[in-house]
This record gives C-alpha cells, sequence and structure tokens, in this order.
C-alpha cells in the first residue's frame, strides 16, 4: 500500500474503538479527546481503502473489514510489544549465544563453576564452546569468532589492545616426569637441575605462551621434545609417560606431579 503511514497508535485507536463500541469512551480509556480520535480513525480507513467501523445510534460497531484488520492489528501490537522483550533480554544477555573459548585446564577450573552457575542464570543463551590455545583463541577474538575467551595470560598479537583482559585466577607451573626419571620421587628440583634435560612442548602454533616471570621456561633449555596433545587433554600428562629422560610443565590441577620444581610462576 503505497504511501502508507500508519503507526502502531493507529492500531491502538482501532482497537479501542472496537473494544468500547463509542468514540467517546474509546477517546477517554486512551486519554485523548474524541475529534482527534475520529479524524484518525477516518484517515485509518482512508489509508485502507475501506471502511473499518459502521457507525450507528447504538454504538460503533467493526464492518467485516474492520474485523479482518482487527485481527491482524492485534497480532502485530503483540509482536511489537514482544520484540521490545526479547530486544531487552538480549541487551542484558539473557537470551542469544555466547561462543566461549577454552584452554584445557580450564575444563578443571574455573569452568565448572562459572559454567553451571551461567547456565542457571541464563537458561536461554546457547553456549558454543571451543577447546583451543591462549594464542588461537586471541586470535579468534579479534576475528571476531569468540565472543569470550579463558587464556593463559593476556591476548597478544596485532590487535590485542583492542580487547579488554581481566584476571579470573591465579596458578602455578610444576614440572612432571616420569616414574623412570632421575629426578622422581625428589620433593624439589632447581632450575639448573631442569637446564639439562629436553623439555616437552606442544607445537609452537598450538601451545599457550608461558607466563612472564615463570623461571624454568625463561631458562634457556637443551633441545625440544615436540608432542602433538590429543583433544581434551593436557599436554604433560599425555607426553612424558613413554619419555623417561625428559620433563614437561603444566598446572598443579591437570597433571600428575612426581617432583616439583624451585622456580614457579603466578
Amino acid at each position: 500500500m503505497e504511501g502508507l503511514t500508519m503507526e502502531a497508535r493507529h492500531l491502538r485507536y482501532a482497537l479501542a474503538l472496537a473494544e468500547h463500541g463509542h468514540f467517546g469512551r474509546a477517546a477517554d480509556a486512551l486519554g485523548i479527546a474524541q475529534p482527534p480520535l475520529s479524524k484518525q480513525i477516518a484517515d485509518l480507513e482512508r489509508e485502507t481503502g475501506a471502511r473499518l467501523f459502521d457507525r450507528t445510534r447504538q454504538g460503533v460497531f467493526p464492518t467485516a473489514a474492520g474485523e479482518a484488520f482487527l485481527t491482524r492489528a492485534r497480532r502485530a501490537l503483540e509482536e511489537m510489544t514482544a520484540a521490545t522483550v526479547d530486544a531487552g533480554r538480549a541487551a542484558r544477555g539473557e537470551t542469544g549465544r555466547l561462543r566461549l573459548g577454552f584452554i584445557a585446564s580450564a575444563l578443571l577450573d574455573p569452568l565448572p563453576d562459572v559454567l553451571g552457575r551461567f547456565g542457571r542464570e541464563r537458561p536461554d543463551v546457547r553456549l558454543e564452546l571451543h577447546e583451543m590455545a591462549s594464542g588461537s583463541s586471541a586470535a579468534a577474538l579479534m576475528a571476531g569468532e569468540l565472543d569470550v575467551a579463558v587464556t593463559l595470560g593476556p591476548p597478544r598479537g596485532a590487535g590485542a589492545e583492542h580487547l579488554v583482559s581481566v584476571p579470573v585466577g591465579h596458578d602455578h607451573l610444576i614440572a612432571v616426569v616420569s616414574g623412570a626419571h632421575p629426578y622422581a620421587g625428589q620433593t624439589s628440583v632447581s632450575v639448573n637441575q631442569l637446564r639439562r634435560q629436553p623439555l616437552i612442548v606442544a607445537p609452537g602454533r598450538t601451545s599457550p605462551r608461558s607466563p612472564p616471570g615463570c623461571a624454568p621456561c625463561s631458562v634457556r633449555m637443551p633441545p625440544r621434545w615436540t608432542v602433538r596433545p590429543s583433544p581434551g587433554t593436557c599436554t604433560p600428562s599425555s607426553a612424558w609417560p613413554p619419555a623417561g629422560s625428559a620433563w614437561a610443565s603444566g598446572p598443579p590441577a591437570c597433571c600428575r606431579p612426581r617432583a616439583r620444581a624451585s622456580g614457579s610462576a603466578r
């Protein structure tokens, strides 16, 4: 209908008139004067090209065209109200989708408690969980592929200055060795001792970066053994059993320590 200027108020006016069957009573219910209401209904009929109401001495009654119009008008207003409610809920984070990237150790802490509470408080939000290394999740955030990420340390790389990071916890790294390693059974080992041993690491493009100030990782180490971790596992616990002469590092919650390094990072 070209040139249509119908607004939500016109729909409300028509519904009020149908409900009260009288221009004066409908105007009172709407909080407006009767003449403006009569004019708005006349304008509405002109735009629809049909007489929507019969004016009689007994009252005002919808015509067949009016009944058809009122059915659609009622649905339209209900949809407009629902749209406003849905927009508000989405703005408050109560609906929609949340794409979360996380490092493997976050499955032990803090994600179980956080996700459980989130599910109870935001039951209508669809969660998409993606396990990935810190570097990968930071890149995914900057590419718009994630909404939030749990990483080891703040995001780094080009564009990281546009991201906001908030510390959610602290952890320290421990040295992990097999039962056949010379250091097995010791309560602690020094950084210098570790420097003389091969270090098992994940591939550079998938492993998280070591936190600044991590003493064992800041010391120059001998040639490393690169091991690709399986999805859902922590690199040290999946790599060290067959490597009797090498060591790996990881958070205590994710590893089974046999020897503790004297240097740690928070």
